[in-house]
């Protein structure tokens, strides 16, 4: 198992559970910080990793009248500003080539969203950047494939790769977890981890937008970790019913304490 460095401390395989959480996308500059200094401030409660996450642009949203955030060059002022102020790693989702240079110049993480996997043209610019990839395994693709996309990142000589879990689809507008998925991506030989919040998203479930159960990514998550997994990955809100996205997945932070406590705990049983 290939150990990926992230920064500031925070890495990938090494043993430990690392926490990757934020709101789905930016809503505005305040909210971002306000949220990332309480996450911020309950890793160092709690002594573990963690990298901020937030969308400067939801490029794959149900509807075109849908919120997509305030756009890459006010978003990744607003990255830059969390992770300066508060120390902290920084992850955001890329969907075109040209944004991988860009966003790279502030972000720690690229992330790939899963509808974009098998987009050759971006995963091979967001590798060339250098910068860590966290891959999301795309709906539509089996475990084993995944395979094909770490060739691609492998190309451009980056090997800070991360593999992400987020669910299958199962019939229209559902997903399902299959648990041996994180096992098989394990066996590839890099880090993985489990999005808990969009494996439980129903795609499009409202018509104009995804629905989800939200209820049950703390579940997910719980298992996951009692798989060996290497992180896990979880949209936050302070009040997720008013979220412009996700909202129907979304943990209220007042929950992720609570669960950070009982992840943490599951992963030293299994990693003993």
């Amino acid at each position: 198992m290939k150990i990926v460095k992230v920064d500031k401390g925070v890495s990938f395989g090494d043993g430990k559970l690392t926490f990757i959480a934020g709101p789905c996308v930016i809503e505005s500059r305040e909210m971002a910080l306000e949220l990332a200094k309480k996450l911020t401030a309950l890793a160092r409660k709690l002594k573990v990793g963690y990298i901020f996450k937030a969308s400067f642009d939801k490029a794959n949203r149900t509807s075109v009248d849908s919120y997509r955030g305030p756009g890459i060059d006010k978003g990744l002022e607003i990255l830059a500003e969390v992770r300066e102020k508060f120390d902290v790693p920084v992850i955001t989702d890329i969907h075109e080539p040209w944004q991988c240079k860009v966003a790279a110049e502030v972000c720690d993480v690229l992330q790939i969203p899963a509808f974009l996997a098998r987009q050759t043209d971006l995963v091979v610019a967001a590798g060339e950047t250098g910068a860590v990839i966290n891959v999301k395994k795309g709906q539509f693709m089996a475990p084993e494939d995944m395979a094909q996309v770490i060739r691609k990142i492998e190309s451009t000589g980056n090997k800070r790769i991360v593999l992400c879990e987020r669910g299958a689809s199962f019939g229209y507008r559902n997903l399902v977890a299959d648990m041996r998925s994180l096992l098989i991506m394990r066996e590839l030989g890099y880090p993985v981890v489990m999005d808990a919040t969009h494996s439980v998203q129903r795609p499009g479930g409202l018509g104009t937008g995804s629905g989800g159960d939200g209820k049950y990514a703390p579940a997910l998550a719980r298992a996951a970790v009692a798989t060996g997994v290497d992180g896990v990955f979880m949209e936050t809100h302070m009040n997720p019913k008013v979220a412009l996205s996700d909202a129907a997945n979304a943990i209220k932070f007042s929950e992720v304490e609570k669960l950070w406590k009982k992840l943490l705990k599951i992963h030293e049983v299994v990693r003993g």
